[in-house]
């Protein structure tokens, strides 16, 4: 489904980010919100060659992996007005194009417990992705994004933004899976400058 078909009609458009979006949205916004959606965990299982790799070095960035006991920190932004039509443009290629991205609508609970949730849209690629990589250990993982570039920069840099978000906004939420990839990639980092 496009995410034109989704929001036909509305005034304004709650949009989920997990990934770069939370630091890097790059699209004008009302205003945003730090909150969790459920039933889904972040993973490192998606393959990128044009932000953060290349075809010969893809990188690795997030997607999300149906998992009914598990909940996925991040940021919503709610645009409205001209901005929904904007917004979706620019995401259209970011995510969609470049990204291989598929639109969900999911509910989207506000941190804070006095908050209804709210319907979100949120991009997420599948396995049937040909940039979908899959499973892999987090030292797999980590030596994979320490080694890759793409045209908006290290890597590394994502995994280090993502990770600084938690623990920035998120203090109280333990993510296995990211932690344990940023201290394999850093060990991967580490060793590469002390062998120079």
């Amino acid at each position: 489904m496009k995410p034109q078909d989704i929001i036909a009609g509305k005034a304004s458009l709650w949009i989920f980010g997990y990934g770069s979006l939370v630091w890097k949205p790059d699209f004008k916004y009302r205003r945003s919100q730090v909150g969790y959606i459920q039933g889904y965990k972040r993973r490192f299982w998606h393959g990128d060659n044009f932000h953060r790799g290349n075809d010969e070095l893809p990188g690795r960035v997030v997607t999300l992996i149906e998992d009914d006991d598990e909940s996925t920190w991040g940021v919503a932004f709610e645009v409205t007005g001209s901005e929904v039509e904007e917004s979706l443009k620019y995401l259209n290629v970011r995510e969609t194009v470049c990204g291989g991205y598929v639109t969900k609508m999911v509910d989207f609970f506000p941190e804070g417990e006095k908050q209804p949730p709210v319907q979100a849209l949120v991009y997420i690629a599948t396995s049937e992705n040909a940039l979908y990589l899959g499973p892999a250990s987090p030292e797999m993982i980590g030596v994979q994004i320490a080694v890759c570039r793409g045209k908006t920069g290290p890597n590394m840099e994502y995994l280090l933004r993502l990770a600084e978000f938690m623990r920035s906004s998120c203090p109280h939420v333990e993510d296995h899976h990211l932690f344990s990839i940023e201290a394999a990639a850093l060990t991967v980092v580490s060793y590469l400058l002390t062998a120079q």
